[in-house]
C-alpha cells in the first residue's frame, strides 16, 4: 500500500497529491486548465527542486503565504 498525501486541494479540479511508492515519489498535479500531469521523482531533493521552479506566488489564490505552505507540506513528506 502506498502513502498518499494531499498537498493542496482547492476543489475537485485543482489539486496536488504525492504518493510515496517505496523510494519513488509520484506527484499528480490536477488543474482545470491542463488536466492531470504525473511526475516521478527518485529523491526528495529532486522533488523540491522541481517544486521551487514550478510554483510561484501567482499560482495560488492566497499568494506567497500559500506558496510557503505548499513547499513546507512537500518538505514534510
Amino acid at each position: 500500500m502506498f502513502a498518499k498525501h494531499v498537498i493542496y486541494k482547492h476543489d475537485n479540479y485543482n489539486m496536488l497529491t504525492v504518493e510515496v511508492q517505496g523510494k519513488t515519489l509520484v506527484v499528480r498535479e490536477i488543474s482545470d486548465q491542463w488536466g492531470e500531469e504525473c511526475h516521478r521523482f527518485l529523491s526528495r531533493p529532486e522533488l523540491m527542486n522541481w517544486a521551487e521552479r514550478r510554483f510561484t506566488a501567482q499560482d495560488f489564490p492566497d499568494g506567497e503565504e500559500q506558496l510557503k505552505a505548499t513547499l513546507q507540506a512537500l518538505r514534510s513528506i
